[in-house]
């Protein structure tokens, strides 16, 4: 390889890392000179969800926020297999395979099972 094209190459590396420095303190830069600064009590306090800090730190959290978390992960994540799923069944419905429709139909009947055993147990009621 020739020395001059490898001193090329690793030129626009250097200069691309140098624009991306001044890029990021420039924007560091506007932001502390652009910013306002007013600070109070409020402010200064810790904020987590919505809720006001309390004198203590421990405090009973109902179990049903961590079960729809859950339940919305279990689900998100089967959309997440939806797409990847379709574009193999256009591809091995063209070829007459039919082993993808009947793997997504046996993955869509555990989730429906799933929310069936979830409503059946209260879990997607929120007050009783």
């Amino acid at each position: 390889m020739d020395a001059n094209v490898f001193a090329q190459n690793w030129t626009a590396v250097v200069l691309s890392a140098v624009v991306a420095a001044v890029a990021m303190g420039g924007m560091f830069a506007a932001s502390r000179l652009l910013s306002s600064r007013r600070p109070s009590a409020v402010k200064l306090s810790t904020y987590e969800c919505g809720i006001p800090p309390t004198s203590y730190s421990w405090s009973n959290v109902s179990i049903r926020f961590y079960i729809l978390a859950i339940l919305f992960l279990m689900f998100d994540v089967e959309a997440v297999f939806l797409f990847p799923w379709a574009v193999i069944f256009l591809k091995e419905q063209a070829l007459g395979n039919p082993v993808p429709f009947y793997a997504m139909m046996m993955f869509l009947a555990i989730m429906f099972f799933a929310v069936v055993y979830g409503w059946k147990k209260g879990v997607l009621e929120w007050q009783k």
